[in-house]
């Protein structure tokens, strides 16, 4: 018996020591030690990061985001290309579009090599304006709607069955201009969307505080411009996002840091202001330039960007319309120029531009709040960040 029990003990012994060589050449291998947390079951995703080429970065990149631990790793430059500041992935993945933020401006679209690994030059245009900073597909996938920020102009292109860019985009400028200089001494496009119904193309200009309209007519012609809302002079409107089921629509405000909610008619496509409140903590009196504007899948929780006081602002969004601000979160970085939810809406990342790195969050269930995880990433200068699938 004590010969049986012996040679038992010996291979427990020599199983957990072949275990825990495993274990030592995997930590070596990824600099990682494992813990509960990291062996649960893992569920990877790519994650696009959209850059200023000012400093180290170099284009576009990838980084591995585990959706169980909320962990960032394996940072991959994917393209090389200018400024590219904004993002966009076609439904099936296959497709990667993105701005080059210069003067004058282009647009790039690209695929996925054969490895998946690197993204190939489809075809490139110019802009035709200045600073392109936002883009947009359209629910078909065969129109590419461009805002050019320093010439205040939308462009929209056709986009071909394999990507590629029609030449000559249908152009529309805008004019007008703001109390704030110098960030209003003219009209400067800053989002240009779709809407619901596919037969609107909206572009929230900051320097006009407005809101202009284009209808699209049966061929995909844009028609005469119309005015959508008139904002508070000095608001200097940025980026817009529609409610997920009702028709309302969300405008952030860069230069008087507020989120406006407004009633969308999908017929005129005039958009009619419900509420406006502040994304800052009562008592706050330093510099702060909104950015980013996101609503959670059911509608219930709206977020926002704070660069200045550097934090996520979460608002509750009632059955009328009207916003409620649950709180602030801190970034834990400088200038949070972008930011997006994960797929399954668990966790928020945030890209703060001027520290050079990416954070995570964990949202709660029930309040919406952001609850930093301790995980970044370093990447020099990212503006943008856009998950497979989004």
């Amino acid at each position: 018996m004590k010969s049986i029990l012996y040679s038992l003990c010996s291979l427990l012994f020599l199983s957990l020591l072949g275990s825990c060589k495993q274990d030592k050449k995997e930590t070596e291998r990824t600099g990682e030690i494992k813990t509960e947390e990291t062996m649960e079951k893992s569920e990877t995703i790519k994650l696009l990061v959209g850059t200023y080429t000012n400093k180290e970065s170099e284009g576009i990149y990838t980084v591995d985001f585990d959706q169980v631990t909320g962990k960032l790793r394996n940072k991959q430059l994917v393209a090389s290309t200018s400024n590219p500041s904004f993002l966009k992935i076609s439904k099936d993945g296959k497709r990667v579009f993105a701005v080059n933020e210069n003067d004058p401006g282009t647009v790039t679209s690209f695929k996925w090599d054969e490895k998946g690994t690197q993204l190939i030059v489809i075809d490139q245009q110019p802009s035709a304006g200045a600073h392109p900073c936002f883009l947009e597909l359209n629910e078909a996938e065969d129109k590419l709607a461009v805002a050019n920020y320093s010439s205040g102009t939308v462009s929209v292109f056709g986009v071909g069955p394999n990507g590629e860019l029609a030449p000559g985009p249908q152009v529309r400028e805008h004019q007008g201009s703001g109390p704030v200089m110098p960030n209003q001494e003219s009209a400067h496009a800053h989002c240009s969307l779709f809407s619901k119904g596919q037969d609107l193309l909206y572009a929230v200009d900051l320097g006009a505080d407005k809101v202009f309209s284009y209808h699209i007519d049966g061929q995909g012609k844009l028609g005469a411009q119309k005015l959508a809302l008139s904002l508070t002079p000095g608001d200097g409107p940025r980026h817009m996002v529609f409610h997920p089921t009702k028709e309302w629509a969300f405008i952030i405000t860069e230069l008087s840091s507020t989120v406006v909610s407004v009633k969308v008619d999908p017929e005129t496509g005039s958009l009619t202001k419900i509420d406006q409140q502040s994304t800052l903590p009562e008592g706050f009196k330093g510099e702060n330039a909104c950015a980013d504007i996101h609503i959670s899948e059911d509608g219930k929780f709206l977020y926002a960007s704070n660069r200045g006081h550097n934090s996520i602002a979460v608002f509750s969004v009632g059955d009328n319309g009207k916003l409620q601000l649950m709180g602030t979160t801190a970034t834990e970085g400088d200038w949070p120029r972008n930011f997006t939810l994960s797929p399954d809406g668990k966790f928020l990342l945030v890209a703060n531009q001027n520290s050079d790195s990416i954070t995570v969050f964990k949202l709660d269930g029930q309040t919406g709040m952001p609850v930093y995880t301790g995980n970044q990433i370093e990447l020099s200068m990212p503006v943008c960040l856009v998950f497979e699938g989004q």
